[in-house]
């Protein structure tokens, strides 16, 4: 592994600092692409991991949630921490979890083992994604050179969803679903190795002591609520298994908003959120994650459910889209260059909802071409053209102190979106198709989950047009 700067300290232009500032990117990207790996790569073994370990329907909805919500739920904490205690550490720390939660879940013998271990990969990745933005952010000076660190990181993030449904795919054909967690362990340690050696410690000022309770209180209250509209799609809207845990997240959640603004350091302090830049970029990040995360889920089922594709038939068929998510973010910072960040973002969400409104006219005959390839590039291209500029005016208004905190919620933002999305448009598909298993049914029910999303896409563009910034500054 190429030797890295010490990122907590600005540094000279010169063609040697450029090779050791894109190295420190380069590990940021490798982290970034194991954590969202997790997201999608287990979806076309769900089947598998049923028949094998014997889960229910719900079980198998709870090894995504498991994660994501245990990711979402300790994000701001993982990025705090990245402030106070330093990028390397958390960085080496959340790393560490993840890859031992995943030789865990590579070798549970129960459903509960399995769901305990995908909740400590969460955790982990909590903990270590927060620190690859900061990496990032903290190597490469705000500009354009940023922005193109930022769109990397995004493409390969992007990358590492879309690349989990072909993954998965193969590794569940050729081996067992077990791999799709085992792959995670020999890419863990050797990263592990190489940045304990080589990558040098950074912090944005002194140690201080963690707000705990700030961090307790939006933990909980965040998986509170997302649990309560997990249990929806079992239990309803109105029964006392959705609303307690609706209710007392939102309780939980006030609480953390009056205990932030008396305490003397707070885990997120409100001034970051009167950035108008941090604030409208993260309401529009989770918008826009609410709806595109689900689509790789809703895609691998369809394709396996309906169509009959197997688990590497299906990831194949997503080869399309997955380049579409990488090209747009990969080409979103020169057009940025041209359009500024707001229009770019508006351009993507656009396109984006128009790939999901095509989503929608699937049928239970569809061909690949115009029910899986087309509509999947619509989505995924416009995501990945509105995700890097929501990115970068998210952290512009971050002060040097708070970089870990932004982003943190940049990530949270989005996953917690995806989190929530996906519940919420599961418990559509599954109120539309009423218990039926049949490909019309479910193909019905897919399609009203896609268009339900497609009209989010669209309320969050209005929503950007009227709050974005236009201009990313130190403070908009």
């Amino acid at each position: 592994m190429t030797s890295m700067v010490d990122v907590s300290t600005p540094t000279r232009r010169s063609g040697g600092t450029r090779t050791r500032t894109w190295a420190v990117v380069l590990a940021a990207c490798t982290g970034q692409f194991l954590v969202v790996l997790d997201v999608s790569v287990v979806n076309v073994a769900l089947p598998s991991m049923r028949t094998d370990l014997g889960l229910s329907a719900a079980g198998l909805q709870w090894v995504l949630n498991a994660y994501s919500i245990a990711f979402a739920g300790f994000m701001l904490l993982g990025g705090r921490a990245a402030d106070l205690y330093g990028r390397k550490r958390m960085f080496l720390v959340g790393l560490g979890l993840f890859t031992a939660a995943s030789l865990a879940g590579g070798l549970a013998q129960e459903g509960w083992q399995l769901l305990a271990a995908r909740a400590a990969q969460g955790l982990g990745a909590a903990v270590l994604a927060p620190a690859t933005l900061t990496l990032l952010t903290a190597a490469v000076p705000e500009g354009p050179a940023r922005t193109r660190a930022i769109g990397t990181w995004m493409a390969v993030g992007a990358g590492g969803g879309a690349a989990g449904g072909l993954v998965g795919g193969v590794l569940t054909d050729a081996l067992s679903w077990r791999w799709v967690l085992l792959i995670n362990v020999p890419i863990g340690v050797l990263v592990l190795i190489g940045a304990a050696l080589k990558l040098a410690e950074g912090r944005a000022g002194g140690r201080s002591r963690i707000d705990l309770l700030g961090a307790l209180l939006v933990t909980a209250g965040l998986a509170s609520v997302a649990y309560g509209i997990v249990q929806t799609e079992a239990s309803g809207w109105t029964a006392a298994a959705t609303l307690l845990p609706l209710l007392g997240g939102v309780a939980l959640l006030a609480l953390f908003v009056l205990v932030e603004a008396r305490t003397a350091k707070p885990l997120m302090p409100l001034r970051v959120l009167g950035a108008r830049a941090v604030a409208a970029a993260n309401v529009a990040m989770f918008v826009i994650g609410s709806a595109t995360f689900s689509m790789w889920y809703f895609m691998t089922v369809y394709a396996q459910n309906v169509l009959g594709y197997s688990a590497l038939e299906a990831g194949l068929a997503l080869m399309p889209t997955s380049v579409a998510v990488v090209v747009g973010s990969t080409c979103a910072p020169r057009l940025m260059v041209r359009t500024g960040a707001k229009n770019l973002a508006l351009v993507g969400t656009a396109v984006a909802a128009a790939g999901f409104g095509w989503q929608s006219t699937m049928t239970a005959d569809g061909s690949y071409l115009t029910a899986v390839c087309l509509p999947g590039v619509l989505m995924m291209a416009g995501t990945g053209l509105a995700a890097t500029p929501l990115a970068t005016l998210a952290t512009s208004g971050a002060a040097p102190g708070e970089a870990g905190l932004v982003s943190g919620l940049v990530n949270t933002s989005r996953t917690m979106g995806g989190a929530l999305g996906l519940a919420v448009l599961s418990t559509v598909a599954a109120a539309r198709t009423d218990g039926s298993s049949g490909a019309v049914e479910l193909t019905a029910g897919y399609a009203l989950a896609f268009r339900t999303a497609g009209g989010v896409l669209l309320g969050g563009l209005l929503l950007m047009v009227l709050w974005l910034p236009r201009h990313v500054s130190a403070r908009d």
